[in-house]
């Protein structure tokens, strides 16, 4: 058991330290490219933070247990909702969301955060289901890059370098990119790997092994940028991010994952408690946005309260689905 311990813990740190360096190296890319600040809050960064859940997901669905990817899922959109949104609201500035982008994508994220709840109600999340989630991602790119004109600010928070100098440093970000890429492989190896272990040697359902370890591990990604951006004032950054991944792991990624290996759900017992939060989560969470057109320090810590109940409950889930007669 002890070497997989470490296997988890190993894979977990290096699958988070090369999210961040790809992180870091798009936020170069962006300005390099002088890529449209709206593009890099609502697409590129959402993208690039999902990583970890994709590789996750695609090595969980050819280790034939996919609801380990579909608890990843819904654990990571319960955190980003709550724990993520809470910290960058509280170690930065009060979060504007006077935006009317940032309005309709709150809406827009909530309809697609319980989407595939809404899927799998059957006991399946299929081929077909995939593909709608995955023509949902498409639809939503569309409408997103429709809105390109209101925010034509450029992302360029950073010194000019000789353009020589700029141009090597551009090089080397690719190389370093295609790196972290394959270690990022090998590390979502590892976990998947080391979950499976642990679900069976512990008698844990895979789902919540998915929900509380995978989806905290695989979120860290947003933790970080949110909180720097945060700090930074960027609150259409920190929001768009936010918001964008929620949509791109409950659609891209779980929709490739289910076109890989169709998720069988034939107890929904662990995933009872994730999704009443899901919806609770995503309930505060737009209102919070919706009113005063800011998340407020007291609202912050509303949604911190809410993600250390979810976390309370999940870690004692089996007592509290027996008293309620979910399970006998």
């Amino acid at each position: 058991m002890i070497p997989y311990f470490f296997l988890l813990l190993g894979s977990g740190v290096l699958l988070f330290l090369a999210a961040n360096r790809i992180v870091k190296n798009i936020i170069f890319i962006a300005r390099y490219l002088r890529w449209r600040e709206f593009v890099i809050a609502f697409f590129v960064m959402a993208i690039a933070s999902s990583i970890p859940n994709m590789f996750v997901g695609i090595s969980s669905a050819l280790h034939d247990i996919p609801e380990l990817s579909f608890g990843d899922v819904m654990g990571n959109s319960v955190i980003d909702l709550t724990l993520v949104a809470a910290l960058t609201g509280l170690l930065g500035k009060n979060l504007s969301t006077l935006s009317n982008l940032i309005q309709i994508s709150s809406l827009i994220t909530i309809a697609i955060a319980v989407l595939p709840i809404v899927l799998v109600m059957d006991g399946s999340l299929g081929r077909g289901d995939g593909f709608l989630l995955i023509l949902t991602f498409l639809l939503y790119s569309f409408w997103l890059f429709s809105k390109r004109k209101e925010h034509p600010a450029i992302f360029n928070h950073q010194k000019e370098e000789e353009p020589v100098r700029r141009f090597r440093h551009f090089l080397l970000t690719g190389a370093e990119m295609t790196l972290c890429i394959l270690l990022m492989l090998l590390s979502a190896e590892g976990v998947v790997l080391a979950a499976k272990f642990f679900a069976v040697s512990l008698s844990v359902p895979i789902p919540i092994v998915g929900i509380l370890v995978i989806g905290l591990g695989s979120s860290l990604p947003e933790l970080y940028f949110g909180i720097t951006a945060a700090k930074k004032g960027l609150y259409r950054v920190v929001l768009g991010e936010l918001m964008g991944s929620v949509i791109v792991i409950t659609t891209l990624v779980l929709g490739t994952v289910a076109l890989i290996n169709p998720i069988e759900i034939s107890e929904f017992s662990p995933f009872v408690i994730a999704r009443i939060f899901l919806v609770v989560s995503s309930l505060f969470f737009f209102l919070f946005v919706r009113s005063d057109r800011k998340v407020t320090k007291g609202e912050a810590l509303i949604l911190l309260f809410l993600y250390a109940t979810f976390l309370t409950a999940e870690l004692f889930h089996h007592q509290i689905l027996r008293f309620f007669g979910f399970t006998p």
